[in-house]
């Protein structure tokens, strides 16, 4: 996603699409207002209080875009102790909620752009010198499909709003094939096209795809790969019930953002282009 800062300069860091270096690099995402907080997602909105139509705070999308996260990490069950990567995890903020609300002995957080893990570095600091959670918490620079963790050293892999960018996904599923334990767990949660037809009509109606940020991934052709890689039990949930509407309504709520934010995001879901889905997988 992106609000349509200017054009790339030059290459970004080794691997990484030259767009999708500037816009984590340079122009820093996680400061545009679209993403109070500092958190990169579009949120989940379903556990939003009080009446439908009244206004939407900052604070609403903050919480929407945690609540995302808990969502995600909710599909993992139990983790008492159990050690987790979040892959794509930017300033960080999701691998500290995981390690405060979910028991996890471990999360480590990875992420390909230099400046997110310094970022996630700095805005983690206090967590990273805790005596009580130094040594719990992890930062490390590196691509999704190839992942600087030994085989079998993982229990639960997620990625929020991250794989939209991957152009390996089959070098991510199989990274995360063998980074996980036997029975580990995968979550990975964004927004994909519904068909290859849909997937082809996206670069013409949503800035981020026509200018090299995102790819449009087909839902259907990411299970697969998933399942070529050797996950099992493979399941696909939509959730942009829960995602489009509402976002769409805070965007248009905020001055800075309503006429200059690529709001056809709902106008994608609402004809069928997209939608925004949490895919689970098992290992071994």
């Amino acid at each position: 996603m992106t609000q349509q800062p200017p054009p790339a300069g030059p290459a970004g860091p080794p691997d990484l699409p030259d767009r999708v270096a500037k816009v984590y690099g340079e122009l820093d995402l996680s400061t545009v207002p679209a993403f109070a907080g500092g958190f990169i997602n579009f949120g989940y909105w379903a556990g939003l209080t009080g009446p439908t139509d009244r206004p939407l705070t900052e604070a609403d999308r903050v919480r929407s875009e945690q609540d995302l996260y808990r969502l995600v990490l909710a599909t993992f069950g139990p983790a008492q102790g159990r050690t987790a990567l979040e892959v794509g995890c930017g300033r960080g903020l999701g691998c500290a909620l995981a390690l405060r609300e979910c028991g996890l002995g471990t999360v480590i957080g990875l992420d390909a752009h230099p400046d997110q893990i310094a970022r996630a570095k700095k805005a983690n600091a206090e967590l990273l010198a805790s005596p009580d959670t130094a040594g719990r918490l992890e930062f490390l620079q590196g691509a999704a499909q190839q992942i600087p963790l030994p085989d079998g050293s993982v229990d639960c892999l997620f990625s929020v709003e991250a794989a939209q960018h991957f152009r390996d996904l089959p070098g991510f599923a199989r990274e995360s094939a063998r980074v996980l334990r036997a029975g580990g767990r995968l979550a990975l949660t964004t927004f994909f096209a519904r068909t290859p037809a849909a997937a082809r009509a996206l670069p013409g109606l949503l800035p981020p795809y026509a200018d090299g940020l995102d790819v449009p991934h087909v839902v259907d052709e990411v299970a697969a790969t998933l399942s070529a890689a050797g996950l099992r039990q493979v399941r696909v949930r939509p959730i942009g019930e829960g995602v489009w509407e509402h976002y769409d309504r805070y965007m248009a709520q905020q001055p800075e953002l309503r006429d200059e934010w690529p709001r056809r995001y709902l106008t994608a879901y609402e004809t069928g282009l997209l939608d925004y889905y949490v895919l689970t997988a098992t290992a071994g």
